[in-house]
């Protein structure tokens, strides 16, 4: 160690792992013996670091070995409390106890709320208030200095000087608030406990050997602790990835500032280094490098090359007069992907070679937590587990999507799509047999409630029970669930009582399965704390409970415990700054994402922010450019991007500096084509237009007239339908479409015939009747109900007028059937009249437009005449005779009106329309259902509209190229 008259200062360059380095040159310093290291402390910069030290020592003990004691100094910014070791207890003050991060952020969001906003909103807000409060905590600027610098920037815009007098309001507040709970706030705790500690040192040193190591923040409590340890006996400040006079001439580590505004080069990955050298009365000469290089090295030379391409702009025309040794980057290649998927398909691919080679290591540095997550995915297809640091957000795990569905389906009174999502949750409904029958009632439920959405709360869904008798059964068993849900948050105003509602009812529905495993335990201390704080008195209003649910649980991160792959990593750039791997994989090496975008501040303006002394935005960047410059020290390295991701990319500032310089990083070609052609499963070839041909006694024998179309024009579909029997589902809480209209509109026309006889004076009251439904979406009643009253009361019209000529209404919505050549032909007719001259007349009621006149002329649109068929054969409900009209009532609008009756049998008369259909239909009905054609798909689209079996029959591989003729596809067989 250095005389305690010098300071010693060190640094482990960027080549080299820091821990481990750190952790070899101790072990060479004091010796192998098991207790060597214990008399003495290392201090580091948060809780991540000591696990990275403490595995450091695992690596290099070969046996066993007493550690030192490894202390956090803490880092506000990660809520990391300084160490216990650190706190001392013998203080003739003691210092009241730190405020929890999240008791403080709801106590600053009931200062700042104001009516209107949302709570989600003034929590996000309350977070930034925070941040601002630890910035001029951590610089130790005191609340005066903002009201004694505020006339001096008068500039402000009018948003700014608002934001700054609820900030100032807010100063006022806060200290009697923390008062009145006897306690301060993190990050100034931190500063006392440190400006102590290094005080007490210099009068008392500590015995044993003390280290600051990979410490690198500039404030000022933390500079005066690492100026004290380093003019102690046995201490010594060793600092990551110093750049040196042969890496970095004096002239550019001078150009880094500050300059006369306390600023400088801020977005230079050595700049908040020298900040603190400045800080600890420390120059540059003075600090020597850390005599041991541990594993996971890179040669000198490319730490020397990465500080040449990280230099200040104005230093970069050097570039041109380097030699080629000082611009190489041996053992640095890049990799640049067409999109994201593919991006995280390369870097998997490179992981799982690095296994290859055995004892190597490899891991991926990112910022970007959906790159991250991607990767680990597609390792797990070769079973590897990797180990990432950063964790997982809690509302992204199965506790954390419990807690959401709760409050959403309670929020949204169960609405259908939301109160399934919890039914179906995994952690629903218990284990074992038990699972599989909850899902069974759930499942009959789900069919239940498919098509438009019922009415709010338990008597939407007790109506659908009802109206569904096949759920009626598993309705009753779910039932008390859901009531029990909602009267839980029935009385949840305020977020503690939200906490308990939560509680109460993932304890009912999941047990103990909801607090299991590392994401239940953080669940339930989340839980625990919201419900136990004084400031969760915090008043909610309707709708917003998810939101800020949603941000509290992103705001918990839940990492796995030991046991992820032994050599593969996914780290963060806090994880990665001390150590190395022997693959080092930089993956997302885009603009926005690395460097990430500075988080603007809405309380402090840039201006005022420079004039208070507090560092820029952009100290954030040359904090990124650090990261990177020290994981490129590795042995090998590895940089990725992908050209587009949601949109087209720019490639990171530090991707295209180190090209420029280079005139080019080495590109790995072959890793781009195996991310290319992993998946491929060789030549694929289209599947052919099907044609199913099921043999005559497997056809069925009977066919509803409204199935006829779809015979003719799309087999395919038909034989999917009756003979597979496939039949598709409608989306849970569907809109209510054409096709649900015409099904209201049918059951009013109906009743109105049941009811009321046809009394053209009682139709509009039916059709107000169906418009006050609770069933009806409002946005569809505004739109809807001119059109629909307009044409109800040109149906009432109409009628008026054919009962005055002596046309009388007879059936409604009755079925018949007839059999006809060996097949039975059934339909369902909406209305038949008596006409005056006594046929019969077949009325169909239509909300869209009829079909046109050219559609029957090929022999489709066959419908009534279909109908017609049955009434002369075997007849309605008893009525039976020929039929002399064949009428739509549409609904839609025509001519500027709503409402017209059209003539099937206009252009045919009526006696050759019903003839026509009889042709057409003993036609198919002998070529498909009594004869062996083919199904064929699509063979006459333009009358086959509806997708639903496209995808089944494989269209898009095989529409437009297949135009073969087949048999029966030119019409009649």
């Amino acid at each position: 160690m250095a005389e305690a008259s010098r300071p010693a200062v060190f640094t482990i360059p960027a080549h080299r792992s820091f821990a481990d380095a750190l952790v070899a040159g101790l072990i060479r310093r004091h010796g192998r013996a098991p207790d060597a290291l214990a008399g003495g402390r290392i201090l580091l910069p948060n809780n991540r670091a000591v696990r990275t030290v403490t595995e450091a020592f695992v690596r290099a003990s070969g046996g066993g070995l007493l550690l030192p004691r490894l202390i956090a100094i803490g880092d506000p910014e990660i809520d990391d409390r300084i160490g216990g070791a650190l706190d001392a207890a013998d203080l003739s003050d003691p210092l009241p106890p730190a405020i929890d991060p999240l008791d403080r952020q709801l106590l600053l969001a009931g200062l700042l709320r104001r009516p209107g906003e949302s709570a989600a909103e003034t929590m996000r807000l309350a977070a930034d208030l925070a941040r601002a409060l630890d910035a001029l905590l951590v610089e130790e600027v005191p609340a005066a200095r903002l009201r004694e610098l505020r006339p001096h920037a008068p500039d402000l815009a009018g948003h700014w000087q608002r934001a700054l007098d609820r900030f100032e309001a807010v100063l006022e507040r806060w200290p009697r608030l923390l008062a009145e709970r006897g306690r301060i706030d993190l990050a100034g705790r931190r500063s006392r406990l440190l400006h102590g500690l290094a005080a007490r040192w210099r009068d008392r040193p500590p015995p044993g050997f003390t280290i600051a190591a990979g410490i690198t923040t500039a404030a000022p409590a933390v500079a005066a602790l690492l100026a004290a340890v380093a003019r102690i006996e046995g201490g010594a400040v060793v600092l990551p990835g110093l750049a040196l006079a042969d890496s970095l001439p004096e002239d550019e580590w001078e150009a880094l500032g500050p300059d006369a505004d306390g600023r400088g080069e801020e977005r230079h990955p050595q700049y908040h280094l020298k900040q603190l050298l400045d800080r600890m009365g420390i120059a540059r000469a003075e600090v020597e490098r850390w005599p041991a290089g541990g594993r996971a090295a890179s040669p000198a030379v490319r730490s020397r090359a990465v500080a040449h391409a990280l230099t200040a702009a104005e230093f970069s025309d050097k570039w041109a007069s380097l030699p080629a040794r000082e611009r190489r980057l041996t053992g640095v290649r890049c990799v640049e992907l067409a999109d994201a998927a593919a991006e995280a398909q390369a870097i998997a691919i490179a992981l799982r070679e690095a296994l290859e080679r055995p004892g190597e290591t490899a891991a991926l540095v990112t910022p970007d937590r959906g790159l991250a997550a991607r990767v680990a995915a597609h390792l797990q297809r070769w079973g590897i587990a990797a180990d990432d640091s950063a964790g997982q957000p809690l509302g992204e795990t199965a506790p954390g999507t419990l807690l959401l569905s709760l409050v959403a389906a309670a929020d949204e009174q169960l609405a259908p799509v939301p109160l399934l999502a919890l039914l179906k949750h995994p952690l629903v409904g218990g284990e074992g047999e038990a699972r599989l029958a909850w899902l069974d009632d759930v499942r009959a439920l789900d069919l239940a409630l498919r098509g438009p959405r019922p009415r709010a709360g338990l008597a939407g869904l007790d109506a659908v029970a009802v109206e569904e008798k096949r759920a009626a059964e598993p309705w009753s068993r779910l039932r008390p669930a859901a009531a029990r849900l909602l009267a839980d948050f029935a009385g949840a105003t305020t977020l503690a009582g939200l906490a308990a509602a939560l509680r109460e009812a993932a304890q009912r529905l999941a047990g103990d399965a909801a607090w299991r495993g590392p994401a239940g335990r953080a669940a339930a201390e989340l839980l625990e704390r919201l419900e136990t704080s004084e400031a969760a008195a915090f008043a909610l209003g309707e709708g917003e409970a998810l939101p800020l649910l949603r941000d509290l649980l992103a705001g918990v991160p839940v990492r796995r415990p030991y046991g992820g792959h032994p050599r593969i990593f996914i780290w963060g750039l806090l994880e990665a700054r001390l150590q190395h791997a022997d693959l080092m994989i930089l993956g997302g090496m885009n603009e926005g994402v690395w460097p990430s975008l500075p988080s603007p501040d809405p309380w402090l303006a840039p201006s005022l922010r420079r004039l208070l002394g507090l560092p820029g935005l952009d100290t954030r960047t040359g904090l990124a450019a650090h990261d990177f410059a020290g994981a490129l020290g590795a042995p090998r390295v590895l940089l990725t991007r992908a050209r587009r991701d949601s949109a087209p990319t720019v490639a990171s500032r530090l991707w295209r500096r180190l090209q420029a310089m280079t005139g080019g990083v080495a590109r790995d070609v072959r890793l781009e084509r195996l991310a290319a052609t992993i998946d491929r499963n060789g030549i694929g070839r289209p599947a052919d237009r099907p044609a199913p041909s099921p043999p005559v006694a497997a056809r069925p024998r009977r066919i509803k007239v409204t199935a006829l179309d779809r015979l003719k024009a799309d087999p395919y579909a038909f034989y999917a339908e009756a003979i597979l029997r496939l039949r598709p589902l409608e989306p849970v809480d569907a809109e209510q479409s054409a096709a649900w209209k015409g099904s209201a509109v049918h059951e009013a026309f109906e009743a109105w015939f049941e009811e009321d006889r046809c009394d053209p004076a009682k139709l509009r009251a039916r059709a107000e009747a169906l418009l006050a439904s609770d069933n009806l979406h409002p946005m569809l009643r505004a739109l809807w109900s001119p059109r629909l009253l307009e044409a109800i009361d040109w149906v009432a019209a109409t009628m008026t007028a054919d009962l005055a000529e002596g046309r009388r209404p007879l059936l409604a919505e009755v079925e018949g059937q007839s059999e006809i050549d060996g097949v039975t032909l059934l339909g369902r007719v909406d209305r038949i009249d008596r006409l005056p001259d006594g046929r019969l007349a077949i009325v169909d009621y239509k909300t869209g437009k009829p079909p046109a006149p050219k559609a029957v002329r090929e022999g489709y649109a066959l419908q009534l005449g279909l109908l017609a068929l049955i009434a002369e054969r075997t007849g309605f409900g008893g009525t039976r005779g020929p039929t002399g009209r064949h009428e739509y009532w549409s609904l839609a609008k025509d001519r500027g009106t709503f409402g017209k009756r059209v003539d099937a049998d206009k252009e045919l008369g009526a006696e050759a329309f019903v003839a026509h259909a009889a042709r057409q239909f003993a036609a198919v009905a002998t070529n498909y259902l009594t004869g062996d054609a083919p199904f064929v798909a699509k063979l006459n689209p333009a009358y086959a509209p509806y997708g639903d079996y496209d995808q089944l029959m494989r269209l898009e591989e095989w529409y437009g190229r297949d135009e073969a003729p087949i048999r029966g596809e030119t019409g009649e067989a």
